[in-house]
C-alpha cells in the first residue's frame, strides 16, 4: 500500500539552458539569481515548506555549482563569523541544513521523462513530487503543498494546472478533464502543445507533479519522441488510462523564469516585495521616463 505522505521531491536540473545563452554557457541556468537567491533555491524552499525533507536533484555536466550551493562552505562561514555578519552567517548555514540533498547524474540529454527515471533507485515504492525550477510560484500556500493535500485524499497522481489564454495554449501541455469540485479535475487525457482551436481546455500543465511509482514502468516503455527525448507528458497520458489522475488548479502567481521576459517580470515583482528593497526600487521605477 502506498504511503499517504510525500517526503521526497525530484528537481530536474540537467538541461542546457539554451534560452538563456550566453549567460548559461558556463553557469547553470538554475543558478541564475532572482534578486539575491538562485532560481533552484526558490523551488527547494517550496518543497521544504510543504514538509518535504529529501531533495533529489537530477544534474548533468557543468552543474557542480548547484551542489556547492547546497553544501557547507567552511571558508565563507568562517569569514562571515570573523567579520561579525551574524545575520548572513545564519542565512548561509540554513541553506545546507534545510533538507537532505542527493544528486543523480543524467549522462545523456534524453528529456524530462528520462530525468525522472534516473531517480527511480532513490524513490523506490513511494509517492514523490516533481518540481521544475523554470516555474516559480508565489502565493499564500506553496503550490506543491496544495497538491499533496489532494494526494492525501485520493492516493492518486496529481498534476498542477493553471488557466492560460487560449492564444497561449500551444506553448503548454493541456488537460482534457471533467470537474470534480472547484479547482479540482479528473484528467481524461493530456495534449502536448495543441493548436488553440483543437485544445480540449485552457488548463495548462505547469511544472508541479505528485507521482506514484507506477510512472517508472510506464516511462521505461515510453518510446522517445522529438529529438530522441522521453516525454513525461506521453507517459502521463498512458498512466491516466490506467489509474485515476487529478489536475489541481493552483492558487498563486506563476512566473515562467525559463523565459527571458518571464524572468524579468519575476525579478521586478520579487524585488518590489522585499522589505529592504521595495520602497527605493519602486521610487526608481517611478522615476523612469517610460
Amino acid at each position: 500500500m502506498l504511503s499517504s505522505n510525500v517526503v521526497k521531491a525530484v528537481i530536474p536540473a540537467a538541461g542546457l539552458g539554451t534560452r538563456f545563452l550566453p549567460a548559461t554557457k558556463a553557469s547553470p541556468k538554475e543558478m541564475l539569481p532572482l534578486v539575491d537567491k538562485p532560481l533552484i533555491q526558490y523551488v527547494v524552499e517550496e518543497a521544504v515548506a510543504a514538509g518535504i525533507r529529501e531533495i533529489i536533484i537530477i544534474t548533468g555536466r557543468g552543474k557542480r555549482a548547484i551542489e556547492d550551493h547546497f553544501d557547507v562552505s567552511i571558508e565563507l562561514e568562517e569569514n562571515l563569523r570573523e567579520n561579525g555578519k551574524k545575520g548572513l552567517l545564519k542565512e548561509i548555514q540554513a541553506i545546507a541544513e534545510m533538507a537532505d540533498f542527493c544528486y543523480v547524474r543524467q549522462r545523456h540529454a534524453r528529456g524530462l521523462g528520462h530525468a525522472i527515471l534516473c531517480a527511480q533507485p532513490l524513490i523506490g515504492d513511494e509517492p514523490f513530487a516533481v518540481i521544475l525550477g523554470d516555474d516559480i510560484l508565489d502565493g499564500p500556500q506553496p503550490g506543491i503543498q496544495q497538491m499533496i493535500q489532494v494526494y492525501r485524499r485520493f492516493q492518486s497522481p496529481v498534476v498542477g494546472v493553471q488557466p492560460v489564454p487560449k492564444s497561449e495554449v500551444h506553448q503548454y501541455g493541456v488537460i482534457k478533464a471533467s470537474p470534480v469540485e472547484p479547482d479540482l479535475f479528473r484528467i481524461e487525457d493530456l495534449v502536448e502543445k495543441p493548436l488553440p482551436e483543437k485544445a480540449p481546455s485552457n488548463l495548462a500543465v505547469i511544472g508541479r507533479y505528485i507521482l506514484t511509482p507506477e510512472i517508472f514502468k510506464v516511462l521505461e516503455k515510453t518510446p522517445p519522441g522529438k529529438n530522441g527525448e522521453i516525454q513525461l507528458t506521453d507517459a502521463l497520458r498512458i498512466l491516466a488510462q490506467q489509474k485515476v489522475m487529478y489536475g489541481k488548479q493552483l492558487e498563486g502567481m506563476r512566473y515562467d523564469a525559463g523565459d527571458k521576459l518571464g524572468f524579468l517580470k519575476a525579478t521586478v515583482e520579487f524585488g518590489l516585495k522585499r522589505p529592504d528593497l521595495g520602497k527605493p526600487f519602486l521610487q526608481y521605477l517611478k522615476s523612469l521616463k517610460l
